[in-house]
């Protein structure tokens, strides 16, 4: 049975796991071994380092992408290892992002990749017979599970019963129990009375006497001795289970000594636990994001300290083939995980929540405590409080984000603003290499509720503007006086930018005061969005190569560089290019394409990742088709069309329910039915090697109307 406060806790879970990565990643091995942490930061209390962006994280793109095997294919039906691994392939760029830290022979996910692109069905990709037993036990099997222990609140055994099929793509033997123990824990955590209860619930999902029950065991039996010291029991498993006990660069026994350690000497607490965690070693950001996932469930939002949780800022960037799906919205994404819970174990999830959660729109109701939705102010000084606030909000129980101005006069400003896309100046590292595609576009509408509470000075004033990304320019709007001590609608239409993307989305807060009465109080928002139909153009002369790809698109395969205003695509074999809002449905993309060098030079519409998508365009000599991409290629309809290497065309291809029509140079040349995939980004493919130039993009959506 689905617990109460299910939502918050699987909300405040996601929070944990994500600190832990933060606050592990920047000491992992081999550079940071357990001395030279100890040695330069001494007893961990916070973040050791700053970070501008923290960057994408496998440890975070797998529990994100993993279950959307359960939108794929198991929906109505139980999850098979299977549909894990077509996940794998429809979501994993090749070579680059997701998962890829090592090479086939060095990281078990990318031999698992290459097994299963090879045709390798899960889970003979992961199995000790195929890749060996050091392979099949290295950390992965227990690192991607996250979010299977959050489906299913209160049942272990079914957390690690999907956890098992899930990892069972890469991994095997212990690998697979370290799967099992931590969804295991991660479930019981919902209910949980101790630690020791979440442990032993995670033990019973295991074999006895395997290697990984003996680790576990062996950290409980000396913390009953020594409960006081947890470097003594780190320097046991040291000397008893260390890394030279076991091969590979990552193995999972010595890390599940220490996810074991860090949840007892943690003894409840989220902080120290994570602390300790991270403070071991040895694969640090996995292991303090595995017991951050547990110590989220069990001690709640109230057990997770300020000042872990409000750097992050309700996002987290990721690595996928889907630059949309790609930033990660806490809130939006703990309803999601939410509402699939509701669904896996049989039950209604209430309407309100079934209400708030959209694909494909942007919708912020800050319902959740603490929430922020990544809101941020430009000027700490004259707005130097952002806070979730219960002291506003729209619907009773709910919430809003509080920022408070204070003392503002004639000529000081502060921007409240969102951002729908990134680049790459605001990361530190390119870790993992995220690429974005904008979650709000010129065309559409932004709207929300505001709230003012203004204590002194003369009424505040917004102004709504979207930034250039490009220009950094801000395209500012009609100003908007506000009513104080009352709810305000407000809204504007997303303007045009000149082929440039949309990095900033607000308003400019000011005030007209005089230095004798100066603005001072706050305002409230209790609801923000973005959702409409858009219309916006890709001028490559005002993109730029990032995190290895052309913004603001996810490369497959082949190499692609910009080129005098063009984006030049080049394959040796397949290669394709995404960019758009995921869950759109009807819509037209325009392109000038130039066929340079081959046979095949294709646009992309309802892609739902690298192996589900349609095509059309040149297919062959003289020849124009109609193609379906879903783990394998059907030419629903080919056409004979003279066209010639050098040439530019006009291209434009429509989607319109289950209705597609192919225009060159305003001419159709194409027109099929197919109800296959009903949403999808839309982007540029080739089937087999060679060269093209693609220029002046142009996008056209439909209403938000009948998004799944």
């Amino acid at each position: 049975m689905i617990p109460n406060r299910y939502l918050e806790t699987v909300y405040a879970s996601f929070i944990g796991m994500n600190v832990g990565i933060r606050l592990g990643a920047p000491i992992e091995p081999v550079a940071w071994t357990y001395e030279r942490i100890r040695d330069v930061y001494g007893d961990i209390r916070g973040y050791v380092k700053p970070y501008r962006t923290f960057a994408a994280d496998d440890d975070a793109n797998g529990p994100v992408f993993f279950i959307r095997a359960l939108y794929d294919d198991a929906k109505g039906r139980e999850l098979t290892a299977e549909d894990v691994g077509r996940a794998w392939l429809n979501y994993a760029r090749e070579g680059i992002g997701m998962f890829w830290w090592g090479g086939e022979d060095i990281s078990t996910e990318h031999r698992a990749y290459v097994n299963l692109s090879k045709g390798m069905a899960a889970p003979a990709s992961g199995s000790i017979e195929t890749n060996g037993l050091e392979m099949a036990e290295q950390i992965g099997g227990q690192i991607f599970i996250d979010s299977w222990g959050l489906l299913f609140p209160g049942d272990p055994e079914r957390a690690a019963d999907y956890a098992e099929k899930a990892a069972s793509v890469s991994h095997d033997g212990n690998g697979l129990y370290g799967a099992r123990f931590m969804a295991a824990a991660i479930a019981a955590a919902f209910g949980a009375a101790s630690i020791a209860d979440i442990v032993a619930a995670g033990l019973r999902q295991i074999p006895a006497e395997s290697t990984y029950a003996r680790v576990v065991h062996a950290v409980l039996d000396f913390h009953r001795d020594h409960p006081d010291d947890w470097a003594a029991c780190r320097q046991h498993l040291e000397d008893r289970w260390g890394y030279d006990k076991y091969g590979g660069v990552c193995h999972i026994i010595p890390n599940a000594g220490v996810c074991a350690l860090a949840l007892l000497y943690g003894g409840g607490d989220f902080a120290r636990t994570v602390e300790i965690a991270s403070m071991c070693g040895w694969d640090t950001d996995c292991n303090a994001g595995n017991v951050g996932s547990i110590l989220g469930a069990f001690a709640g939002l109230d057990g997770i300290p300020a000042h872990y949780r409000a750097p992050i800022n309700d996002f987290i960037v990721a690595s996928s083939v889907s630059g949309y799906l790609n930033v990660v919205d806490f809130p939006t994404f703990a309803k999601e995980l939410a509402l699939l819970g509701y669904r896996l174990n049989g039950e209604e999830a209430p309407q309100q929540l079934a209400d708030s959660f959209r694909p494909g729109d942007v919708q912020f109701d800050f319902g959740l405590p603490g929430s922020t939705h990544g809101f941020r102010t430009s000027n700490p000084f004259k707005t130097p409080v952002v806070r979730h606030s219960v002291r506003q909000a729209l619907q009773p129980g709910g919430g809003s984000l509080e920022i408070v101005f204070d003392r503002l006069v004639a000529g000081d400003r502060s921007h409240i603003y969102w951002k729908p896309f990134y680049r790459r100046e605001e990361f530190n590292d390119e870790k993992y290499k995220p690429t974005f595609a904008p979650l709000a576009v010129s065309g559409q509408t932004a709207s929300a509720s505001v709230y003012v509470d203004q204590w002194e000075g003369e009424p505040i004033i917004l102004t709504p503007y979207v930034r250039n990304s490009a220009t950094k320019e801000e395209l500012l709007l009609e100003p908007r006086p506000l009513e104080n001590g009352a709810w305000n609608e407000l809204s504007f239409v997303l303007p045009d930018t000149d082929g440039a993307l949309i990095d900033e989305i607000g308003w400019v807060l000011e005030s007209p005061s005089p230095l004798t009465d100066r603005a001072l109080g706050s305002l409230f928002i209790g609801r923000f969005g973005v959702a409409g139909a858009a219309a916006y153009e890709i001028d490559f002369a005002k993109q730029a190569k990032e995190f290895g790809s052309i913004t603001p698109f996810a490369h497959h395969r082949g190499e692609w560089r910009l080129e005098g205003g063009r984006m030049i695509g080049r394959a040796q074999s397949d290669a394709a290019s995404f960019s758009g809002n995921y869950y759109e449905r009807d819509l037209s993309v325009e392109a000038t394409v130039q066929p340079l060098e081959g046979t095949s030079h294709l646009l992309a519409v309802r892609a739902q990742g690298v192996k589900r998508h349609y095509l059309a365009g040149f297919d062959g000599p003289n020849t124009v088709s109609f193609i379906k991409q879903d783990f394998g290629t059907s030419r629903l309809i080919t056409a004979k069309f003279d066209w010639e290497l050098g040439r530019e065309y006009r291209m434009r291809l429509v989607a319109e329910q289950d209705a597609f029509k192919l225009e060159i140079d305003g001419k159709t040349v194409l027109e099929c039915r197919d109800d296959s995939f009903g949403y999808g980004m839309f982007g540029f493919a080739c089937l087999d090697g060679g060269e093209r130039a693609i220029s002046r993009v142009s996008v056209r959506t439909g209403s938000a109307k009948g998004r799944p």
